[in-house]
């Protein structure tokens, strides 16, 4: 008999993912639904505008499209462990199985998670025509970019709530010391000085290691950058304009003698099936900042 821990360890699970996965507002737009096991739709409303009022008691009629678009999940993946009964006392299987998931779940599925996202989104956002700006940011122009940017996003109706910004420690720290930035700062007693910059503009900002934050990732083992990859510094995109569906996340132990696999020791496995799409219709929701190709 196997054992699914996701369910056991899914507050472990979505507490890590809480506090070390930086893409995780990402995930936030649920309006889709599953045709099959791989593939979603979202819906697209359309609706004619105004005509003209005629006095004669006629009313003019509109028009409404309702699509549906498919999109396809392929990011499928999975890992098993063996251990061997020497190396695993029988009464502490789940406490084994919880240390297998933290480690596993720290070193590699969440950063693994956050550079699939960030590169799949500029991979669609190249595909789609998004915005991508290859301004070499500095200390003296940073916020001149983030301005562009947030005038790009205003002129296409994009809102102002529930924007959100990843940068990558580097821009950050331009961010901290860019010119003609305005700062207060929180003093407590004598000794405690707060800098840092949770907001700009009402935009929220999150730092994201660099080495999650590439344009391009090889992950037939792991991951790591591509061969063609290339630094990404700044992000800035609306949540609406990105759906981050996840149909699969099983952890399981087969027990000792449960398997032939699993014949003298423990058996872990853990399997994720998760992509990421911009929708291309909110694609002026995205606005990248990266080196050039």
């Amino acid at each position: 008999m196997s054992y699914n821990y996701a369910e056991r360890f899914e507050r472990q699970i979505e507490n890590k993912y809480k506090h070390g996965l930086t893409s995780a507002d990402m995930a936030a737009n649920k309006k889709y639904k599953f045709i099959d096991a791989q593939t979603i739709k979202i819906p697209t409303i359309a609706l004619s505008g105004y005509k003209d009022h005629k006095r004669n008691g006629d009313v003019n009629k509109g028009t409404i499209t309702n699509d549906w678009t498919p999109y396809k999940l392929t990011h499928d993946r999975d890992i098993e462990f063996y251990v061997d009964e020497m190396d695993v006392d029988e009464t502490n299987q789940v406490l084994s199985a919880g240390n297998i998931t933290s480690a596993f779940m720290e070193d590699q599925a969440i950063p693994e998670t956050d550079a699939y996202r960030y590169s799949k989104l500029y991979a669609d956002a190249k595909t789609h025509g998004a915005k991508i700006d290859n301004t070499a940011l500095t200390v003296n122009n940073i916020l001149e970019v983030f301005d562009k940017a947030m005038e790009y996003m205003d002129e296409a109706g994009v809102p102002s709530e529930g924007r959100k910004m990843k940068v990558t420690p580097a821009a950050y720290r331009m961010l901290k010391n860019a010119e003609k930035i305005q700062r207060t700062l929180e003093v407590t007693g004598s000794t405690d000085i707060n800098r840092n910059i949770r907001s700009l503009d009402e935009v929220s900002i999150q730092k994201v290691p660099s080495d999650r934050f590439k344009t391009v990732y090889d992950f037939a083992d792991g991951f790591k950058p591509g061969s063609s990859a290339k630094q990404m510094h700044m992000m800035i995109y609306h949540t609406s304009a990105i759906i981050a569906p996840i149909k699969v996340k099983d952890v399981y132990l087969w027990p000792k003698g449960s398997t032939p696999r699993a014949a003298f020791g423990w058996l872990y496995q853990n399997r994720s099936f998760q992509d990421l799409f911009l929708i291309k219709q909110k694609k002026e929701g995205i606005y990248i900042v990266s080196e050039a190709e």
